[in-house]
């Protein structure tokens, strides 16, 4: 397990959170630490979750990613 930060570019609400928030619960293997205006803070089992797939969620919800670290 990791914890990586999702810098998110776009968010500027509460409902952006809400959004990015339901997309990150969609991927398996993933718990969801924190959501906040430009970041979310997540922990990954690696072995099922790729950075692709956290980009892919965000990117689902609307918005993009400036980086995953």
């Amino acid at each position: 397990m990791k914890t990586q930060t999702i810098n998110i570019n776009g968010m500027t609400c509460g409902h952006c959170v809400m959004n990015v928030k339901k997309e990150l619960s969609k991927v398996q293997g993933l718990t969801i630490n924190a959501v906040k205006n430009g970041s979310a803070e997540v922990v990954v089992d690696e072995t099922k979750v790729t950075d692709k797939k956290l980009r892919e969620a965000v990117e689902e919800a609307g918005y993009s990613v400036v980086s995953i670290q």
